[in-house]
């Protein structure tokens, strides 16, 4: 599936992902593909994006409050801010 996050600053990631874990604002929950439409809102925590099936090969960051979309194996992770943790 596609993955874009963005911050109203910078584009954070855009690629293929095999899944992205995320902090609901009613707790946390993960995307993989062909996953069903979606619009959720999300709370301060750590997404971690999945690159591939292996779930080795990761990125992690902390966020703050946003929203993400889920349409059509495309996923748009809009939040405020993202620092990455190593």
């Amino acid at each position: 599936m596609n993955l874009e996050i963005l911050t109203p600053e910078h584009k954070v990631y855009s690629g293929k992902v095999y899944g992205i874990q995320l902090p609901g604002t009613n707790g946390s929950f993960e995307i993989l593909e062909k996953h069903a439409p979606l619009i959720a809102s999300l709370g301060k925590g750590r997404m971690k994006v999945l690159k591939d099936k292996s779930m080795n090969n990761t990125e992690t960051y902390d966020i703050s409050a946003g929203f993400v979309e889920v349409l059509n194996d495309n996923v748009s992770v809009l939040i405020e801010d993202a620092t990455a943790i190593d």
